[in-house]
């Protein structure tokens, strides 16, 4: 899973590059040549939708989300570890699979309907809506693996994988 998830985090770097040039782009026609295209807005739109559902699994991975620093910050590696165990079994693994679960149906809705954009000359919609129900599925499983990590640590068990554990203290 931490090998597929760092392959999902180099498209979203490449989404990344390709949002911006197509940001670009679309500004530059249209200031320039006063033109405008629907399809290329939604481009973005699909390109921001993939960076956010492909990066949030290698962002697990790489222990760079959004933590409550006033606690975690002050405790042993040992509570960090447990920490971590009961935020992922409690809390990320249900709302993960939960919204991969709620946005199945979503996604295949639109694909049975072969969905489109309301707007003139806008795309279809499917392809994004399938982002969703994979962006969890790939966050559920990357939590799986943490999981798995974590509770082989406390029993004193390296994992093969590298475990990325350590707590940096946010800037500010």
């Amino acid at each position: 899973m931490d090998r597929i998830n760092t392959s999902m985090g180099v498209v979203a770097y490449w989404l990344v590059l390709l949002a911006v040039v197509t940001s670009a782009g679309n500004a530059v026609v249209r200031y320039a040549f006063s033109y405008s295209s629907n399809a290329w807005l939604e481009v973005q739109w699909y390109f921001f939708a993939g960076i956010v559902m492909l990066g949030a699994a290698p962002t697990l991975l790489r222990n760079e989300h959004v933590r409550v620093d006033l606690v975690f910050g002050n405790l042993s590696e040992r509570k960090r570890l447990w920490v971590d165990v009961f935020g992922l079994v409690l809390f990320l693994l249900p709302a993960m699979g939960l919204m991969a679960w709620m946005t199945w149906p979503f996604f295949l809705d639109s694909f049975q309907r072969m969905e489109e954009s309301s707007n003139a000359g806008g795309l279809i919609r499917w392809p994004v809506k399938l982002i969703l129900p994979v962006g969890f599925v790939l966050i559920w499983l990357q939590g799986l693996s943490e999981l798995i990590k974590r509770v082989a640590l406390l029993r004193g068990i390296r994992p093969d994988a590298e475990v990325v554990t350590e707590y940096h203290r946010p800037d500010q």
